[in-house]
């Protein structure tokens, strides 16, 4: 049965007028979101009314509650060695097409038993499924792109009804993993390329785009975006982004898309 938003969120928006420096606001608002379980967002009235023709959203740690090559990682011994990796990769600290080759070829020999494994259990961010349902009923659309890898974005793809998936194809050979990138490595330039491609042939301007992520290599994409929205991000994306969901499942999405208590889900 669908469900309305308002059954599980609570939302209040405020207008404001002139005489207040919408910088100061912000980061005042930022400070005390960090120490509240409270989302406080300072939106422009143009970016709340416009309507999104595309979403694109990052995979790992935004649709899905963890990094799925640290989850292989683990299954491969090598666990602390890769999240170590991919933790300073998302905050901005190394080159991201370096360190995924470097953590990609820790994986080589993994048995690609444990991919399926995974892929059939990924761990869901609360709220995708409303989020989902309301973007496809109001034509928006959607679309992962992400740094992550195909067999996994394409799980998402069919459970829940995205459009277009980009990812990281992940070679497997004889039952095993084998270690070896397949190019082009999904980075943060291939996705604001992808995201603005497709908006192109679809005939969508860049100010129709509302895109998700939470690490660096999501910079360009958002930064390219209409609306570009940081959800759960490392400081160096939050900073950055149009705004910061902090708290809230990825539904909360939908309040800065003008929604109210609109039935948002199944």
């Amino acid at each position: 049965m669908p469900r309305s938003l308002s059954g599980s969120r609570v939302a209040r928006s405020y207008f404001l007028t002139g005489g207040i420096d919408p910088d100061d606001l912000r980061a005042a608002l930022s400070a005390l979101g960090a120490r509240l379980p409270i989302d406080l967002v300072l939106q422009s009235e143009a970016s709340r009314l416009r309507r999104y023709r595309l979403a694109v959203f990052d995979m790992d740690s935004t649709l899905i509650r963890c990094e799925v090559i640290d989850e292989l990682a683990r299954c491969a011994g090598v666990g602390e060695q890769v999240s170590a990796i991919t933790r300073k990769a998302m905050e901005g600290e190394l080159d991201f097409s370096d360190s995924y080759a470097h953590r990609l070829s820790l994986l080589k020999g993994l048995d690609a038993s444990h991919v399926d494994t995974l892929a059939a259990n990924l761990p869901i961010t609360e709220g995708v499924a409303e989020l989902l349902t309301t973007l496809r009923a109001r034509g928006t659309h959607t679309a992962i792109v992400s740094g992550g890898f195909l067999p996994f974005a394409e799980a998402l793809q069919r459970q829940f009804g995205f459009d277009e998936v980009y990812a990281n194809g992940l070679d497997i050979r004889d039952g095993k993993v084998t270690g070896t990138p397949q190019p082009p490595i999904v980075d943060g330039e291939f996705k604001a390329q992808a995201m603005l491609e497709m908006a192109q042939r679809l005939g969508i301007s860049p100010a129709e785009i509302v895109a998700v992520g939470d690490g660096a290599n999501d910079l360009p994409m958002l930064n390219a975006a209409g609306f570009g929205v940081a959800y759960k991000a490392k400081p160096l994306v939050a900073d950055q982004a149009d705004c910061h969901i902090r708290h809230v499942g990825l539904d909360g999405l939908l309040y800065l898309l003008g929604s109210k208590s609109e039935l948002a889900g199944g």
